[in-house]
């Protein structure tokens, strides 16, 4: 049996509708709506203009990744080439 290879990413809820994401270099935020919950990721050729340093070539990753928690947490997953790429910022709320 093969050994599963460790998750590049963590996924975390935040209550205004949004997803932190943690990786391997830092944080950041991406969209989760709340009606229908949605996690929205750009597309690649987006992503590269939005994602910061140290995420630009895990686009293939996180879509994997994010695929497998939305399964996990009966959400939906959509690329979307408005989607957003936020820094992480704390808050008082989380």
């Amino acid at each position: 049996m093969a050994a599963q290879a460790q998750p590049v990413f963590q996924f975390q809820p935040r209550w205004k509708e949004e997803l932190i994401v943690t990786g391997p270099g830092g944080r950041l935020v991406l969209e989760l709506s709340m009606g229908h919950l949605t996690a929205y990721l750009p597309m690649e050729n987006v992503w590269k203009d939005l994602a910061p340093d140290w995420a630009f070539d895990l686009w293939p990753e996180l879509k994997a990744e994010l695929e497998i928690w939305c399964a996990a947490n009966q959400a939906r997953f959509k690329i979307d080439p408005t989607a957003s790429v936020a820094p992480y910022a704390e808050t008082q709320f989380g």
